[in-house]
């Protein structure tokens, strides 16, 4: 890229923090040095939507995280401007789990120099057959039941600046009662699991992370034209644990309990509803799912490669 010339819409959450702010600040002040800077602080769907519908060619910087980037991909699909836009990111966010994934500092002046001199890389998308799209990974049954509790306690817990315990605190009321689902899963057209099995977990990775830094698809990226499909049969209190104990470490797919699977299209059907978490956004209730990897489909800034920051 061409610093000198750089010319940058930077998207923040209009809800945003003082402590965000004070993080945001500094890394404004260097962007300026370098590039020319216009903020928009968006507070809703029609108002991001508005100011991108004026993008004039900027590049789009998510100044948030994992829902922030989101929120603008998926208005940026909705408006038909995924092949005009170049999109990057600032990570602010609790998880940041699409950062950890793709090697973006989390560190955020080092993150700028990143928005300012990184490589533009075509990125897969996820789309499913509602409209929806997903940048890092979209799960059902277990790992959904903790991030609809994890979002609840989020929203709680950030008034006092506590945010990031919302995901654990999630987590362990999901592992105190699991829901199992029964789910039909075809990958490809090929047959994963059968209604018959009782599911823990299902997982479709574009990218490697969530929950604010667990490997559920460790060896997923979001430049192969395919996802990662990891669905979980430990049901069992025993074997719940030991999965659980695994899977903090990226180590959970080598269980005989654990298939994981690649492909381009992925459909479940349930026996009942259903609850999804895209990226940490909550759908449903659900009977039935479809989603496809579009190859490419979004262009992002990102690290040269061989520069990523490994996720820690």
């Amino acid at each position: 890229m061409s610093a000198t010339s750089a010319r940058l819409l930077v998207i923040t959450n209009a809800a945003a923090g003082t402590n965000e702010d004070e993080v945001l600040e500094p890394a404004l002040e260097a962007m300026r040095k370098r590039a020319d800077v216009k903020v928009a602080a968006t507070a809703s769907p029609d108002e991001l939507a508005e100011v991108l519908a004026e993008l004039d060619g900027r590049q789009v910087v998510v100044a948030g995280g994992d829902g922030s980037l989101h929120a603008v991909v998926q208005a940026l699909y909705d408006a038909g401007l995924l092949h005009r836009a170049a999109v990057s990111l600032l990570p602010l966010g609790t998880g940041n789990d699409f950062a950890r994934g793709m090697g973006i500092p989390l560190d955020t002046l080092a993150a700028v120099a990143v928005v300012l001199d990184g490589d533009l890389r075509p990125v897969d998308l996820i789309t499913d057959d509602e409209g929806g799209i997903v940048i890092n990974n979209v799960h059902a049954g277990v790992s959904a039941q903790a991030s609809r509790h994890g979002a609840r306690w989020k929203q709680r817990l950030g008034s006092v600046n506590l945010g990031k315990v919302g995901y654990p605190v999630g987590a362990a009321i999901a592992a105190l009662r699991p829901q199992m689902i029964r789910l039909d899963i075809l990958v490809d057209g090929n047959a994963v699991s059968s209604r018959k099995q009782p599911v823990l977990m299902l997982s479709v990775g574009n990218s490697s992370h969530v929950g604010g830094g667990t490997p559920i698809t460790p060896d997923a990226t979001p430049e192969d034209g395919r996802g990662d499909v990891m669905v979980s049969f430990a049901t069992g209190g025993l074997s719940r644990l030991g999965f659980a104990l695994t899977l903090r470490k990226g180590e959970h797919q080598q269980r005989e309990d654990v298939r994981r699977v690649r492909g381009r299209v992925v459909s479940i059907r349930g026996r009942r509803d259903f609850w999804c978490s895209a990226d940490g956004e909550i759908t449903g209730p659900h009977r039935a799912k479809r989603w496809v990897v579009q190859s490419g489909a979004l262009q992002m800034v990102l690290a040269h490669h061989g520069d990523e920051v490994e996720a820690s």
